[in-house]
């Protein structure tokens, strides 16, 4: 019995030994995937790899540096959603008098855009003949702080605000020579132009809209309309047959609060899609659950000092997108924060927030492998390109990583392909 003892533990310790060199030796390996005289030593990168189960980090490089996390801020918002919002969105604040109603937009953006389920305005409106929109509520402005102004003209910087239509676009279609502007309300503003324009363009201080038939392309489908009062108002009287008139009185205390859709789709659109228009309006939302206001720097604030106060270092978070560059996380901060998203969902629920390699959102062409293996949000801009989420091993062990690049000088797509090789050496030696 003591020889068979001694045996036993021999060979277990045998084991401990050979696994802990074969660990030791593929740390030693990543290390040199990603460290002097790689491919990631001509910029700035970030990298750690954390055990879920452990909870202990099995390897990092520069962890600690901030970095611009483009749209991985959306976990950020994911996180204050699920945290705040729980299950159902903002809608609107009303007041009844008499025959008419008065409304203060909560942000949600679900009205008339994609496939979202749709608020039954008809049900809110009921008997009334009259609805007086205020916008008072709204303290942050359309543009996030620090967005490119020359991005107004693109569809993934549509202007933010209190009750949004449309997904604040205008859609653009070319029947034979003709140009079509949808809603219908944009036509009229539609003028022709003799300059060389590919697209449609509109203007930057007003919804006029110019094109050139004979150079028209026609590759952008939608473009952001300026979002005002005038606008609001002519969108939903349409959309509602009721007349609307725009009216700003601030918000009283004695108003009801209307929360119209599930929340869960449009977290999982904004996060699959990596939607920037619906992340900066769940922000919103977020910020009128918490102080019936529409303040993205406040509820960031709030937020930061609050359910976030313990990441290992305090992000700066401007805006619900990414789309800014006055944003600023570490990837260590970044695993901390999809922990706590995990401290929120069960693993299995999560993962349908997240893109999967090879099979949808915005990894569906890359990491592909016959057993996906790479779960997360990607996030992107010139100059920088990150993941985050969890990598799942031959091994059978599931981690989550932040992979962090910025300063490069090349294409973002070369980026990510010497990022998928370090991520498939991942899976296939931890």
């Amino acid at each position: 019995m003591k020889r068979i003892l001694l045996s036993l533990l021999l060979s277990f310790w045998l084991c401990n030994l050979s696994s802990a060199q074969g660990s030791k030796e593929n740390i030693t390996q990543l290390d040199s995937a990603i460290g002097k005289q790689s491919f990631f030593d001509g910029h700035l990168t970030g990298f750690i790899l954390y055990d879920l189960d452990s909870r202990q980090v099995v390897f990092e490089k520069n962890s600690h540096l901030y970095q611009i996390p483009a749209s991985t801020a959306k976990l950020l918002t994911l996180y204050a959603g699920l945290a705040i919002l729980k299950d159902s969105t903002q809608t609107l604040r009303y007041q009844s008098s008499g025959d008419t109603l008065k409304i203060w937009g909560s942000g949600d953006p679900s009205w008339n855009y994609k496939n979202l389920i749709q608020s039954d305005f008809k049900k809110i409106i009921g008997k009334h003949s009259l609805v007086l929109f205020s916008d008072a509520n709204q303290v942050s402005p359309a543009y996030g702080y620090g967005w490119q102004w020359d991005d107004y003209y693109y569809d993934y910087a549509a202007e933010r605000s209190s009750l949004p239509m449309y997904g604040n676009l205008v859609q653009v279609t070319k029947s034979q020579n003709s140009i079509q502007l949808l809603p219908t309300a944009f036509q009229s503003r539609l003028q022709p132009s003799n300059k060389f324009l590919k697209e449609v363009e509109r203007d930057f201080h007003s919804n006029t809209f110019y094109f050139n038939s004979e150079t028209f392309e026609g590759r952008e489908t939608y473009i952001p309309f300026k979002v005002d009062p005038a606008i609001a108002v002519e969108l939903a009287s349409q959309e509602t047959g009721v007349p609307w008139i725009y009216r700003p009185d601030p918000l009283p205390n004695d108003h009801q609060q209307w929360s119209a859709s599930e929340l869960a789709p449009i977290l999982k659109e904004m996060m699959l899609v990596s939607d920037n228009f619906l992340a900066e309006q769940i922000l919103w939302m977020v910020s009128d659950k918490l102080f019936q206001t529409l303040d993205s720097e406040r509820t960031a604030e709030h937020l930061l000092t609050t359910f976030l106060a313990d990441l290992p270092d305090q992000p700066k978070w401007v805006d619900g997108s990414g789309l800014s560059r006055h944003n600023l996380i570490t990837p260590r901060s970044l695993v901390r924060l999809f922990e706590k998203l995990l401290e929120l969902l069960p693993q299995v629920q999560l993962e349908e927030y997240l893109a999967v390699g090879g099979k949808s959102g915005t990894l569906k062409n890359s990491f592909q492998a016959a057993q996906p293996y790479i779960f997360a949000k990607t996030g992107s801009m010139s100059h920088s390109y990150n993941l985050v989420g969890m990598v799942k091993t031959k091994s059978g062990k599931t981690y989550a990583f932040a992979f962090m690049n910025s300063n490069f000088p090349f294409p973002v797509s070369t980026v990510r392909k010497e990022v998928e090789k370090v991520m498939r050496q991942v899976r296939d030696h931890f």
